[in-house]
């Protein structure tokens, strides 16, 4: 690959409007980074305002084979959009139109930039709702949602990203822009490329335009706080609430680190002595939500709650998520550095998979935070530590590895909703076959033969 040399530069600010084209090195470092602690500078950075543009720049990137590295907002946690081999960070954060919100058809056509916690507000004052939500959702982009199939809470009972693209338009590597699928719900006309391109991290092409489907917004819905005096009656109770024939809207687990740092950062008066608390939401038609809460509390009476919650109010319910979406910025602030990872087991696999973490914390002496999204199986264990430490990195490193290869051994593979970018590649063999390896190469190849699109991502080359 060549390096955007000062004539490419001046070639590009021919092609694009004053001010889309930035290359001081304030501007670079901006986009040098995403949520991990995974840095790389890119030689430039170009803003894009539509589709027209997102093509120029492609082409003009294959012509001269040039890496280009798509990204929304930077809150990816596996480096997904960190430059790694320099080139051109193309960033899609300007274009943030809500196209059109179809009521007769629940679909809505958005613009990549979209922040998804907007989108969200928008759809439900047009009494509809949009289920995925990511802890980030105040601040990514739908475009990022969809090239790394996101999560969040309610993927539970609604799933993931995935499960409500309909459509997509793309640009391609070169240049070319496609457009896939649409507002039907059924459709088999063909490969389903829509999908090929959810969940690929920018590595086949650009999303510039995303069809979602919403659903009804439900009339009712009950939050919940149960108890645990010990961490593996909370992931049995996550079991058997599963296998007890209701589906949570939500079914978070909290253990005990996790709670001491929320209580530390917010002062919110959680039980400091419970090994681990449920955060668990009912919806749908108010006559279910009462049956279906009565018999997740029944439940984890059996598995042997200290105590059980139901919030009385809006204020309680958003006390309780308070909780919740606070984790990730409280444990930062309990040590230097934290390393977040991003387990997916099947969910009969949570409690074999939450003695594993606690055995591998004991092993190497680290204090290694578990909360996540337990109805799921997608667990997020994380590492408190001090990178300044190189001893302590070196046990944080043969962790992180004996996590992974727990994981696949229940079943399991290395990530639910982050993807794998650059800070899971060194696994990505664990839970891959090379004939899997092999094929993904192959499609890579085919639609980006000059491998300019976010290269050095997610396999070695």
């Amino acid at each position: 690959m060549s390096t955007v040399t000062r004539s490419l530069t001046a070639d590009l600010r021919r092609l694009f409007p004053a001010g889309q084209v930035l290359d001081s090195v304030e501007d670079r470092t901006l986009y040098a980074y995403d949520g991990t602690s995974i840095k790389a500078l890119p030689e430039l950075v170009v803003m894009v305002r539509g589709v027209g543009e997102v093509s120029t720049l492609l082409r003009f990137a294959s012509d001269h084979e040039v890496p280009v590295v798509p990204r929304g907002a930077g809150t990816g946690l596996s480096g997904g959009s960190v430059p790694a081999e320099g080139g051109i960070a193309l960033v899609l954060a300007g274009m943030r139109s809500i196209k059109e919100i179809d009521a007769g058809s629940m679909v809505a056509v958005v613009e990549p930039g979209v922040i998804t916690g907007v989108f969200q507000k928008t759809v439900e004052d047009a009494g509809m709702f949009y289920p995925p939500d990511p802890a980030s959702l105040n601040y990514c982009t739908l475009g990022g949602n969809v090239a790394e199939n996101a999560g969040g809470p309610h993927g539970v009972k609604y799933g993931v990203t995935k499960d409500y693209v309909l459509g997509l338009e793309v640009a391609l590597p070169s240049g070319d822009v496609v457009r896939l699928g649409g507002k039907q719900i059924k459709n088999v006309t063909g490969y389903n490329l829509v999908q090929l391109f959810v969940g690929s991290e920018g590595t086949l092409g650009v999303i510039t335009e995303i069809t979602l489907r919403l659903l009804p917004k439900p009339p009712a819905k009950k939050t919940m706080l149960a108890i645990f005096d010990r961490l593996d009656d909370a992931a049995t109770a996550v079991a058997g609430i599963m296998g007890g024939g209701v589906i949570p809207a939500t079914l978070e687990i909290m253990d005990q680190r996790s709670i001491n740092c929320v209580e530390d950062y917010l002062k919110l008066g959680l039980p400091r002595d419970a090994e681990a608390i449920l955060l668990i939401e009912v919806d749908g038609m108010p006559a279910a939500v009462e049956a279906e809460a009565e018999v997740i509390d029944r439940i984890c009476r059996e598995k042997g709650v200290r105590s059980f919650q139901v919030a009385k109010n809006k204020q309680e319910e958003d006390s309780l998520w308070k909780a919740r979406r606070s984790i990730s910025p409280a444990i930062s602030a309990a040590r230097p550095s934290k390393i977040g990872e991003d387990i997916s087991v099947p969910r009969s696999a949570i409690p074999a998979m939450v003695r594993e973490i606690q055995r591998i914390a004991k092993e190497f002496d680290l204090p290694i935070v578990i909360f996540g999204h337990a109805g799921d199986g997608n667990l997020h264990p994380n590492i408190l530590t001090d990178r300044r430490d190189h001893k302590e990195m070196e046990r944080v490193e043969q962790a992180i590895a004996a996590i992974f290869e727990a994981s696949v051994r229940l079943g399991g593979t290395l990530s639910g909703e982050h993807g794998i970018g650059l800070s899971k590649r060194p696994y990505f063999d664990l839970a891959v076959t090379p004939a899997t390896v092999k094929l993904m190469a192959d499609i890579k190849r085919a639609v980006d033969p000059k491998n300019i699109l976010n290269p050095g991502k997610i396999w070695r080359a």
